[in-house]
């Protein structure tokens, strides 16, 4: 077993964090820009500012460094490869879409429709960012 090559964990992760980004960038700026606008106007809430943005984007990529130390973590276990890409993204995607979705789906700031959408893209958007970053991982 050899040691995680923190390089290609950084490396792996931006990539991630990339995809990850483009992927909210799009669904809440353009398939849910409706749906994202009458939640702020309903709940008060500003529409989000530069600094909330920035925040967004450089947590993104610390989200995406993580996850593939997860999958450099779960590697030994697992083997290399889409599988454990596979599972590393499915983890990810269920720690923070899905816990997340289903307690503001609970409290009525979303729609079933929006819960589904919500879920279904960031299902693909998860597997896709992981699968990229991994396939640039190697062992130290």
């Amino acid at each position: 077993m050899g040691k995680i090559n923190v390089g290609r964990v950084l490396l792996g992760g931006l990539v991630t964090g990339l995809i990850l980004n483009i992927g909210e960038y799009l669904l809440n700026d353009k398939v849910l820009a409706k749906e994202m606008a009458e939640l702020f106007r309903r709940c008060g809430f500003p529409k989000p500012g530069t600094n909330f943005i920035v925040i967004a984007v450089v947590i993104t990529f610390v989200l995406g460094i993580v996850i593939v130390f997860g999958y450099a973590a779960i590697r030994p276990r697992f083997g290399p490869g889409p599988k454990t890409a596979i599972i590393a993204g499915l983890l990810a995607w269920f720690a923070v879409v899905v816990y997340q979705n289903v307690i503001v789906l609970g409290l009525g700031m979303e729609t079933t429709n929006v819960f589904a959408i919500v879920i279904g893209w960031e299902l693909v958007e998860y597997l896709l960012a992981t699968m990229l970053g991994a396939w640039l991982y190697n062992e130290a």
